[in-house]
């Protein structure tokens, strides 16, 4: 285990060189689409899945920086501090899936979460907050998305096909944020209540979270609860000055499996 070191030091751990590449794939992608040099749809596809790996890396880092903050030193030497997409124990399941349901339904699912000694932890609020972090990420995120539309940047000409698909990147962090805070234990929402129930029930719960992704799959491809999420979800965006109708356009786009 790393020795305790104040948080100036925090950043002895470089971002790792994949986590870069996306980053920049994400702003390159970004920048041919404001200038206007190309708005195909393929286009629109590659910058907004690559955005949401973006937000997806910051998720899972959020969770690992509050871990960090409130005791366990052991995400520092797993690599979770890197942004390294890869240095998660279950990478496909933290990415693959997640990935796999926006280009198919356009839905922000929650990937794995990244392991935390929780028994290093400093108290029951850092436990709360730890869960809490991830969430924080996509709020933070999609607020980032929302500045441009709250100064009317896509008003006043130029972008084109970007305002449509930052748009409706932003319309995934209000999904994952949505999805995440479900009070259901293995999702963020129950993380935060979690460390303050009485022990058999948070027994209870861990065996259950097992499940609860094969549980949220099977609610998402009932019709009343996808258009539930939809709606809580454009409730969100409506508050942070995204225009729905370019989220409509941006989701139009990005559909290449129609």
């Amino acid at each position: 285990m790393a020795p305790n070191r104040p948080p100036s030091q925090i950043w002895n751990c470089p971002l790792s060189l994949r986590f870069l590449i996306i980053l920049a794939g994400f702003i390159g992608f970004g920048a041919i689409l404001y200038l206007g040099r190309s708005s195909a749809n393929v286009l629109v596809v590659a910058f907004v899945v690559l955005g949401w790996i973006v937000s997806l890396c910051l998720h899972e880092s959020a969770h690992a920086l509050a871990g960090w903050l409130g005791g366990d030193r052991s995400v520092e030497t797993r690599g979770y501090l890197s942004l390294d997409p890869m240095a998660y124990a279950q990478p496909m399941l933290t990415f693959g899936l997640p990935v796999l349901f926006v280009l198919l339904g356009g839905i922000g699912l929650p990937g794995g979460a990244v392991y935390i000694e929780r028994l290093a932890l400093r108290s029951r609020l850092w436990d709360s907050l730890v869960s809490a972090a991830g969430p924080l990420a996509n709020f933070l995120f999609l607020v980032a998305i929302a500045i441009p539309f709250w100064l009317d940047w896509p008003m006043r000409g130029g972008g084109g096909a970007f305002w449509s698909a930052l748009a409706f990147l932003g319309f995934l962090q209000a999904t994952a944020l949505v999805l995440n805070l479900l009070p259901i234990p293995g999702f963020d929402g129950f993380g935060v209540l979690r460390p303050w129930l009485p022990a058999d029930m948070q027994l209870q719960a861990d065996r259950f979270a097992a499940i609860s992704g094969l549980l949220l799959l099977a609610l998402i491809f009932i019709p009343q609860f996808g258009a539930a999420i939809r709606n809580a979800s454009l409730t969100l965006t409506d508050w942070a000055g995204i225009d729905s109708y370019f989220i409509a356009k941006g989701y139009s786009m990005f559909r290449l499996f129609r």
